[in-house]
């Protein structure tokens, strides 16, 4: 398995589709992590996504069969109010979430980076993007 990051070729925003999510760190009450996995240029890669609670909720209530119980799993992890709090799908019993028939839009992130010199050099021109991704849209795909 890949990264995604190591695998895009410019900054432009980008649709990935085969979407599976294998995990979801709720690092407070305004934003979540998702990680997940995707099949993109042939391969399957690895990534985190970033986005408000709002937009998981979106996520999850795609997950066909599974969506209710990932709300509630969710909900029961934001009562306890214990962060960061994993909730992980990556075992027999709790297998990677698919998202059938979904594609994401995503924007790639990039580090800070540093004006001021270090050392007498200057941070990178060119810095290479995080594995972590924002989310631009949502997208199902519908049958006819």
């Amino acid at each position: 398995m890949r990264l995604l990051s190591d695998s895009i070729a410019d900054e432009s925003d980008f649709f990935v589709e085969q979407i599976h999510i294998v995990a979801i760190v709720i690092d407070n009450t305004d934003d979540v992590t998702v990680w997940a996995t995707t099949f993109f240029d042939n391969d399957t890669h690895f990534f985190h996504l970033a986005l408000p609670f709002k937009a998981l909720d979106t996520l999850l209530s795609l997950a066909h069969d599974r969506a209710e119980a990932l709300q509630e799993e969710v909900a029961d992890a934001l009562a306890t109010g214990d962060w960061p709090a994993l909730l992980e799908y990556n075992s027999d019993e709790a297998p990677p979430v698919p998202l059938p028939s979904v594609a994401l839009k995503l924007s790639v992130t990039y580090p800070a980076v540093e004006d001021e010199e270090t050392n007498g050099e200057e941070g990178p021109d060119d810095p290479q993007p995080h594995n972590i991704f924002y989310l631009e849209g949502v997208f199902v795909r519908l049958d006819s």
